[in-house]
């Protein structure tokens, strides 16, 4: 199953959008303490540790000048980190490092933020459906990059069918018209929108409270940074991390003001209850972070996801899944 279409071929695209004045920090002369860092969405507080790190100035006091290029639908982050038009970018889900690596690109995953991926189903409250597994055989709404990464899972774990798919355009209109639809959802976004919206309390699932072993919110990197200069990339990972640290336990306004500046069609309600919710399900402390810290990833939590996404024929048997993602910046340094 081919997940995705080819870098090369749109890296010119990838160029315009992200090296406009800036410097090329590839180039002879370019300020080698410049990240640009473009998220895979519009600012939201999913990415709140991010804007947090800027603000606070942890970048800065390590000698990092970073910018935060906003994500939205027509940005694809793998095609600018291929093409060389940023130095960092946001990663969702694991799906996306495999596929680069399936693929051959030089990217890797240096961290991951959320030990949790968001991810969620969401049913109507009234219709006897109790467990996950009680969605088979129901209609779920699903974005065309959904069906290519956690509905991989769904099927391997709980056998569902891709008779069940009906197309999700980010629209709650269509579920809330038939109870017995199901959709696809962020468990810091659509349950609350819906319930404020028109007083409904859906059933949610969080897939990886349900087994799902994607990490998300996850850095990736060019190998060629990680080659050039690590000391950047380690610089990188620890602020963030602190940033996230801030994020959710201290003070967020200075993070959710970048936010709302960067995307003023976001509301402090929903970055508030995005932020509980962070908290309240450990997406972000939780895991293998509770041990190693902010950003932690672990070998066996890989193989568990590449192994899954192979026997689905995903990905060829013979996928080196550990060109993927690299722990050396995860790891205290020297170690």
């Amino acid at each position: 199953m081919k997940l995705f279409r080819t870098f090369t071929l749109l890296a010119l695209a990838a160029l315009a959008w992200a090296c406009s004045p800036r410097q090329d920090a590839g180039k002879p002369g370019a300020d080698a303490s410049v990240i640009r860092f473009a998220t895979d969405w519009r600012a939201q507080a999913e990415q709140g540790g991010f804007y947090q790190a800027l603000a606070t100035g942890e970048y800065e006091k390590r000698g990092l000048k970073v910018q935060i290029l906003q994500g939205g639908p027509g940005v694809n982050v793998p095609q600018l980190l291929a093409a060389g038009a940023v130095e960092a970018g946001m990663g969702s889900n694991s799906f996306i490092a495999l596929n680069l690596a399936a693929e051959g690109v030089p990217v890797r995953a240096v961290a991951a933020m959320m030990q949790k991926d968001p991810q969620v189903l969401i049913a109507h409250p009234d219709q006897g459906i109790e467990r996950i597994e009680d969605l088979k055989g129901h209609p779920i709404l699903l974005s065309d990059a959904s069906v290519t990464a956690f509905w991989v899972w769904l099927k391997s774990k709980y056998g569902f069918e891709d008779s069940q798919i009906r197309k999700y355009t980010f629209n709650a209109a269509p579920f809330l018209a038939d109870k017995s639809v199901a959709q696809q959802g962020y468990l810091t976004s659509e349950p609350f929108t819906i319930e404020t919206t028109v007083g409904l309390k859906p059933r949610v699932f969080l897939l990886a409270d349900n087994g799902y072993p994607s990490y998300a919110a996850m850095i990736f990197v060019p190998q060629s940074l990680i080659d050039k200069d690590p000391a950047r990339v380690r610089a990188f990972v620890e602020a963030s991390a602190a940033g996230w640290k801030s994020y959710l336990t201290g003070d967020p306004k200075p993070g959710d003001a970048l936010i709302l500046k960067d995307n003023p069609e976001m509301s402090q309600d929903l970055l508030d209850q995005a932020r509980e919710k962070m908290r309240q399900y450990n997406l972000v402390e939780g895991g293998d972070a509770t041990a190693g810290g902010i950003g932690m990833m672990t070998d066996g939590r890989w193989k568990t996801f590449a192994e899954m996404a192979i026997a689905q024929g995903v990905y060829p048997k013979g996928l080196d899944y550990t060109k993927a993602y690299t722990l050396d910046f995860v790891r205290p340094a020297g170690k």
